[in-house]
């Protein structure tokens, strides 16, 4: 599945649509972000995955969506289910993120 680029117009809209969604929380500068982008979307790939939808927001540029999970840190990634908040994590390990999201099936 491809990653959907969301911004503050339209981020609710995306929870709301989507029962399961993991969103990488990024800004422009930040290297770590860029590094992790093809990781992201290579788990948006991962048939393990398919009922997830993948989400990327830039943060300096979407504060209302950042403020959802209350980023402090980039890259964070943060689950939402049935448009709710579950988790969080700040980090840039794939081991992470995927512990993350299956923690939308517990």
């Amino acid at each position: 599945m491809a990653v959907i680029v969301a911004t503050d117009n339209d981020f609710k809209d995306v929870l709301n649509s989507n029962q399961k969604v993991v969103v990488k929380y990024f800004a422009d500068w930040c290297g770590s972000c860029r590094l992790f982008a093809p990781k992201f979307k290579r788990m948006s790939d991962d048939e393990a995955f398919a009922n997830v939808a993948f989400v990327d927001v830039n943060a300096e540029t979407s504060p209302e969506a950042r403020k959802l999970a209350n980023v402090n840190n980039l890259p964070t990634f943060a689950i939402f289910k049935n448009g709710q908040f579950v988790d969080s994590v700040a980090a840039s390990k794939e081991d992470a993120v995927r512990e993350l999201i299956h923690k939308l099936d517990a």
